[in-house]
């Protein structure tokens, strides 16, 4: 998931000036046009494509005969994470933008979405009508910016039946056990060529960032300082790292290399060729798709929480968690409008129809026990229980972790190549993001000061 969104802040006038003209241009597509049936019209873009814009639509329609007042006009937006951030900056943002997760902190650094806290407060909505987790990702620095749409958790799924063939009756429950069951899984042709594997640390390689968290590690302090060299996240790259050790830097990338792309039948973990794999709550919907062999005549794929280090139990139940999040731009020509739909949303009619459609789970905490009880992927109860883990991680909340994250995954290549070591990898982490860091923050301060000091003056204005 690499998601890197523009920042604004770090660009001069001239190139800010550049992209509002480049937004002009493109104006034509995204221009509010006039309406004559009397209603509020919503302008709401959104990411999805396929089975999760369907889902999306139906949704949009449904709010929109719930009631007359309002009409959302959906459209569909790729590249959303930079489009928004452009349209903000030429003043002609859409009401409501379907952002990621990971977006939010940017986003509000940058004064381009508007805090939601009055609005929660009118309709009700606090943290305890929430998953914590998927509340806490739209929370920063003591606002509400966002409010989760759709939400996901990570596990790992294995194939039972390239296990039993092994001599492994159960999923591994220890990374020790993981990396024992992985290598007896693994084959080989007359050449030495890998034909298939049990388990890769760097397949699908989506959460590079997030391996040092499953060996206790972390990426900062929560505010000034930048932790990459921290011992868990040094023994989460030598873990790593030991995979190329046991088969071979140049084997595994071409193994990888022929491995087709994720949503296809070629997909390594429906082709056969990975047995176990970190993935999301959605697998199940790829599964179906293109692998129904695995579910009919006899399911043979399970999920199980990811393993944890033997030596390690409070580690148990680590999961990655990310969200979809509707936000408000700044500039949005009709934010009050725009929050009576995201309160559809966040409703359980709303809720459980965009998520039971799109076949993930709710991030309410309370939801119809029929929307479990009928959902189709066996395993679903088992990703909200993540969700609840005192384990769950998500990724930190920080203007430069687009760069940051893009580090690591640099790192995580270097160390797999065994280019580097672990320590060496992360020692350059470390010293090329901390003074980035340090001039994201004082840049950032600068800009606060500069605020507060343009709305006393206003303050002070309107006094006389």
């Amino acid at each position: 998931m690499k998601r890197s969104p523009l920042s604004l802040n770090r660009f001069g006038l001239p190139l800010l000036a550049a992209l509002i003209v480049v937004t002009a241009v493109y104006s034509e597509m995204i221009a509010h046009p006039a309406y004559h049936d009397g209603k509020i019209h919503v302008i709401y873009w959104e990411k999805w494509t396929d089975f999760e814009g369907d889902a999306i639509r139906k949704t949009v329609e449904a709010f929109n005969r719930s009631q007359n007042r309002i009409h959302v006009d959906l459209l569909t937006v790729s590249g959303i994470e930079n489009k928004t951030l452009l349209a903000i900056a030429g003043g002609d943002p859409p009401d409501v933008a379907g952002l990621y997760g990971p977006n939010v902190a940017q986003y509000a650094d940058d004064n381009a979405i508007i805090p939601l806290d009055s609005y929660c407060k009118r309709y009700g909505l606090d943290r305890n009508h929430f998953i914590p987790v998927f509340w806490d990702m739209g929370h920063y620095h003591g606002h509400q910016y966002a409010l989760p749409s759709t939400p996901a958790t990570t596990a790992l799924h294995y194939n039972m039946a390239m296990l039993r063939a092994a001599g492994i009756t159960h999923p591994p429950q220890t990374i020790e056990e993981l990396d024992a069951d992985a290598a007896k899984i693994t084959t080989r042709d007359a050449n030495g060529n890998i034909q298939k594997v049990g388990f890769l640390p760097t397949e699908p390689g989506w959460w590079n960032w997030a391996w040092g968290y499953f060996f206790g590690g972390k990426l900062w302090n929560g505010k000034d300082k930048i932790t990459a060299t921290d011992p868990g996240n040094v023994r989460a790259y030598q873990w790593i790292q030991s995979y190329s050790k046991k088969y071979g830097p140049g084997n595994l990338q071409s193994f990888r290399s022929g491995l087709g792309t994720f949503s296809s039948p070629q997909n390594g973990f429906l082709d056969g060729k990975v047995a176990m794999e970190l993935q999301g709550v959605w697998m199940y919907n790829f599964i179906s798709r293109f692998a129904p062999q695995m579910e009919k005549p006899k399911r043979i794929w399970g999920v199980v929480p990811f393993p944890y280090p033997a030596d390690r139990p409070d580690l148990a139940n680590t999961s990655v968690a990310d969200e979809d999040v509707l936000v408000i731009p700044r500039g949005a020509k009709h934010p009050n409008a725009a929050f009576a739909f995201i309160r559809f949303i966040e409703s359980r009619k709303g809720s459980e129809m965009l998520c039971g459609l799109q076949r993930k789970f709710s991030p309410l905490r309370h939801v119809d026990p029929q929307f479990y009880a009928t959902h189709p992927n066996p395993y679903i109860k088992l990703f909200v229980r993540l969700a609840y883990s005192k384990n769950v991680i998500t990724p930190p909340k920080m203007g430069i972790w687009p760069e940051y994250s893009s580090a690591l995954s640099n790192a995580i290549d270097e160390v797999t190549l065994m280019e580097k070591t672990p320590e060496q990898a992360l020692e350059e982490v470390q010293q090329e993001m901390q003074p980035k860091l340090d001039e994201y923050l004082r840049r950032l301060h600068l800009r606060q000061k500069a605020m507060h000091e343009a709305q006393s003056l206003s303050a002070h204005g309107d006094n006389q």
